[in-house]
């Protein structure tokens, strides 16, 4: 069943001559529990598609359903509520806020969501203990290596249980050895039931994934599909 269908999805950007396509009558189906991999030069329009599906952006024209809802007729604070309990979110530069320690960033999206103190610090306690962060919970970020602030943005990604994650290059910043550590875990996560979203300019990261679009001048230029068991690299 496909949880995210978009249908001739465009995004310009501008008016005019001014006018800059991001995306150029996209259309394309991910099913739940998929692990989708999106590639393409910079500009081709990837990040813009992942921003349209997590509600951060809005489309100029075509449809988008996710979990089989129409989503252009959402208002912002209907918009945030799918963004806060369905979708988790994590970026290449980790955007972890530097005067909290790690286990108020990874609790942040429970407070948002109105969860209390002592619920919402267990809960990301549990979460950082599963990705082996239990010794840095109250370290600050500046006292983390890039991969330990990666496992922290996931950790904080995973706070609200989401069902849908999407990853924009989050092995970006890290070298392979630490790239591969995030790298199976996040197919971990993805075998647990996540729906699975990833922009990568990286052809072994992308090679995790159970299918690869590669874009190119707003436009899904070719898609490539994989077994379904990637193969998991070994860290030594």
């Amino acid at each position: 069943m496909s949880v995210i269908e978009i249908r001739d999805m465009s995004k310009v950007y501008g008016t005019g001559d001014a006018a800059t396509v991001a995306l150029d009558e996209i259309t394309v189906d991910i099913e739940r529990g998929e692990f989708v991999a999106v590639m393409g030069p910079s500009g081709s329009g990837k990040s813009t598609l992942l921003n349209m599906i997590g509600l951060l952006d809005t489309p100029t024209s075509g449809q988008y359903r996710l979990d089989g809802q129409p989503v252009a007729g959402l208002g912002g604070n209907a918009r945030a509520k799918i963004r806060r309990e369905q979708i988790g979110f994590i970026f290449q530069s980790f955007n972890l806020l530097s005067r909290m320690t790690v286990i108020d960033n990874v609790a942040l999206p429970l407070m948002y969501a109105g969860v209390g103190t002592t619920e919402r610090l267990e809960r990301a306690s549990i979460i950082l203990k599963k990705l082996d962060m239990a010794e840095r919970e109250y370290y600050y970020p500046n006292q983390l290596s890039g991969g330990q602030a990666q496992r922290a943005a996931i950790a904080r990604a995973l706070a609200n249980n989401p069902s849908i994650i999407l990853a924009d290059e989050p092995t970006g910043n890290l070298d392979s050895k630490n790239s591969d550590i995030i790298m199976n875990l996040l197919k971990d996560l993805n075998e647990q039931g996540n729906t699975l979203i990833m922009v990568t300019h990286e052809q072994r990261v992308a090679a995790y994934a159970h299918r690869t679009l590669h874009m190119n001048d707003g436009r899904i230029a070719k898609t490539v599909h994989r077994e379904k068991k990637a193969k998991r690299v070994t860290i030594k």
